[in-house]
Formats: structure tokens, sequence, C-alpha cells
């Protein structure tokens, strides 16, 4: 994460600080004198702290002035912290609507607005358990974030720094299988019924989702379910980048994973087919990105056939199936259902052109 610090610094946090918290005009003019080179000092005492250091290998940016105005310099705790926070909350936003967006115009089925089980006004709930959940999930990631860009976790920079041969390639079928199996027990321990309405209702109130119902989650939830992503760079090797890309795919892959167009008829990808039946039936496909933990916890549920026969997926027959039995497991799950479905006509109309 010191690689996405660095650069926001460059471009947005350097001159914020200067601003909001500017230094002194006499701390300043040291520290320019250090990148002056005819500027000389007595002795190793006179050197300033905080002087902007290259975050990786690959590219360096040079800081501006505004790196050298604030009160608070870049390796500030305080400072790393606060802009931590806001890079996971913005960018955890933006990743968000772009990724959900793309989503709801080029791969969502939009006749799923025609669904008895979906929601009135549901993208606009959707995005607004989003935007409540980000900034607190952001408070709870911000610290472990802080931890790796203070080098206590085990991210290393060059790929020649890899502990032994191909673990550069390996790095990411070993975070992957790490993360699923965790994740498959956290996902299945909040269906428990000490916990399931409190937490883990929330993300449930879309029997049918869209998209935007990809970061839908009560906080605790959201974060309970990412634990074992922010784990593994502290506990194995994980080189910088990589651990940017699987960053990124996390989030676009929870996105798929909700789009509602079945394209993954697999035996092993627990993709949106197989999230569809978890959603419509709660206690099936707690997996992450496979089956494998499903299959071997007795959990895992085929999608129905018809999902993948776009003849059939919308039909009113097959969506009569899914209401009884959904409605039928809700009881058990639940008890009370206290969703409102349904959409009006003059919605529906603008939504299904």
């Amino acid at each position: 994460m010191d690689v996405v610090l660095e650069v926001f610094d460059t471009f947005l946090f350097d001159r914020l600080y200067a601003t909001v918290l500017p230094s002194s005009l006499a701390s300043y003019s040291r520290i320019i004198g250090l990148k002056n080179v005819n500027s000389t000092f007595s002795s190793m005492r006179e050197i300033p702290t905080g002087l902007p250091t290259p975050s990786n290998y690959l590219f360096q940016l040079e800081p501006s002035e505004y790196a050298y105005m604030s009160a608070w310099s870049r390796d500030n705790i305080w400072r790393q912290g606060l802009s931590l926070y806001l890079i996971t909350w913005i960018f955890g936003l933006v990743i968000y609507f772009v990724c959900a967006t793309l989503s709801y115009l080029f791969v969502f089925d939009h006749a799923t607005f025609t669904h008895p089980k979906y929601l009135k006004n549901q993208i606009s709930l959707e995005i607004r358990q989003t935007m409540i959940s980000l900034p607190c999930m952001a408070i709870f990631t911000a610290p472990i974030f802080l931890g790796e860009v203070r080098g206590y976790a085990k991210l290393y920079d060059s790929p020649l720094a890899q502990p032994f041969p191909f673990y550069n390639f390996l790095q990411f079928p070993f975070f992957i299988a790490f993360t699923d199996f965790f994740i498959y027990w956290i996902h299945r321990g909040l269906h428990h019924p000490l916990i399931y309405k409190t937490l883990h209702k929330p993300h449930h109130k879309w029997i049918m989702p869209t998209p935007f119902a990809s970061h839908a989650f009560h906080p605790l939830d959201g974060f309970a379910q990412s634990v074992p992503y922010h784990v593994y760079p502290y506990i194995f090797p994980l080189q910088k980048f990589a651990y940017i890309v699987l960053f990124i795919f996390i989030n676009v892959w929870t996105v798929l994973i909700h789009d509602g167009e079945y394209v993954a008829k697999s035996p092993i990808i627990n993709g949106a087919a197989c999230h569809t039946m978890h959603h419509l039936y709660f206690n099936y496909n707690y997996g992450q990105f496979t089956t494998l933990w499903d299959r071997l916890g007795g959990s895992y549920r085929q999608p129905n056939d018809e999902l993948f026969q776009r003849e059939n997926k919308m039909s009113r027959a097959e969506w009569g199936r899914q209401c009884q039995e959904m409605e039928s497991t809700l009881k058990n799950v639940e008890g009370f259902d206290d969703r409102k479905y349904g959409v009006d006509k003059a919605t529906l109309e603008k939504k299904t052109l």
C-alpha cells in the first residue's frame, strides 16, 4: 500500500497537508536546503528527517515543493493513518461505482427488475447501504494498511526478492487458496442464528441482487470477510504490485458474482450462478472463489440448469419455483419477511427501456 500512498501523496496529499497543516518557515528552509546541491551542513545532526523516499523499484515520483511544506511529513504516523483511511474509503468508492456501473450497463440482465423478489427502489437502497458501509469499514482497514506501510508486513519490492523460484507466479494461487478457505468459514459463521440477523441480514436483503449490492454490507460483516485478505501479507511474502493487482481483482470479483450473468457453469468456480443460489436460498455456497470448501463442508448447491438457459432463467415458471422455495427457507432463517417488493409501473418501464 506504500506505492499507492506515494502516488496519492505526490498528486494530492502533499499540497493538502501543506495547506491545512503548514510547516514553519525555518523548517521548510532546512528541508529545501537539503535539496539544494550548494547547501552544506556542519554536522549530521542538522540533516532533517522525513524526506520522501521511493516506495518501489519500478518508478520514482519527484516530490514537489509541497512535500516539504507541512508540519506533518510523509512519514508522520498520524498523516499516514489519515491518508490511508481516505484512500481506502475514496478508492473503494471509485472501484465500486466504476465496476458496478459498467456491469449494470453492459452485463446485468435488466429483466431482473420484473422478478417478484426484486425490491422497491432496490438499487438506491443498495447504494445507500454501501455509502454507509465503506467509510465505516475503512476505519478498521486503515490501521492494517498502516502496519504494511510501516514495514510490519512481508511485502517485498523487486521480483528478484522472491523467497524461492517461481514464487512470483505461485503467490496468486496461494493467495486465492488461503483467502477462499478462511472466507468460507467466516461467511458460514455469519449465518449462525446468533449473528445473522444483526450482521449479515443487511446483505441478504437483496434476494435478486444487482451489481450495486456487491459492497452493500453491514460494516462489520464486510470487514470480517475481508480479514483474510489483510492477514495474508503479514504471514506470507507478497510482491507489492501483485498486492495491488489482487486488491483490485477482489473488488471486481465481488461485483461480478452479483451481476446475475451466469457464464461460469463450472463445478470449481464459485461464480454469479452459485452466488445467486446463496442469495435465493441462504444456506448454500458460502465460498468466495471456488466451490471446494462448500463441497467438503456439505453446503454446496449446484445452480439450477435454467439459470444458464436465457429463455428459461427469467421465465415465470422458474421464478415461481424460486419464490416458493425461497419463502419456505426464509421462514426458517429469518422468520418474518420485512422486505418491500416490487416497483411501480412507471419506474419499471423506464428501467427496462
